[in-house]
């Protein structure tokens, strides 16, 4: 599956979500994503299709990296 095609998808499934809980269902969305083993590098190639979309992975890409920081840590 390519970025292109997973992106497409939020968007078709947005339009039916309450406004009020987009930001959810975005992150929702994108640890599904992951769940099914989509990479860092596949999340970023879908910013840009979709603000609400664009802030999820973003918020996941930098708890990753939080996680990948605190375990360099403890290796010290």
């Amino acid at each position: 599956m390519n970025e292109e095609f997973v992106a497409d998808i939020w968007m078709l499934f947005k339009e039916y979500f309450d406004k009020k809980h987009i930001e959810l269902a975005a992150e929702k969305y994108v640890d599904t994503l992951i769940d099914y083993g989509i990479g860092d590098d596949q999340l970023q190639e879908m910013l840009g299709a979709d603000k609400h979309l664009d802030y999820a992975i973003q918020y996941y890409l930098e708890m990753d990296q939080q996680d990948t920081d605190d375990y360099d840590e403890w290796d010290e």
